[in-house]
């Protein structure tokens, strides 16, 4: 098996790479894209954890039997 170089330095992508005001720049837009209107999550919390039930449901997530299926 080869072996794996830990002294050199990853490269930096994504927002790493970025200077520091481009980053900010794009984190004051953080959901100004999407009209309150469409935000219905953030007004309605029954409707956000039926879907946060629905979304685990779908993946089997939850992580509670995990190791102890029958």
């Amino acid at each position: 098996m080869p072996s794996v170089e830990t002294d050199k330095p990853r490269a930096r992508r994504g927002f790493a790479a970025m200077n520091p005001e481009r980053r900010r720049e794009i984190a004051r837009k953080g959901g100004a894209s999407v009209p309150s209107e469409k935000r219905s999550f953030a007004k309605d919390r029954d409707l956000a954890a039926a879907a946060g039930r629905k979304g685990g449901e779908a993946s089997r997530g939850g992580g509670r039997s995990r190791g102890r299926e029958t």
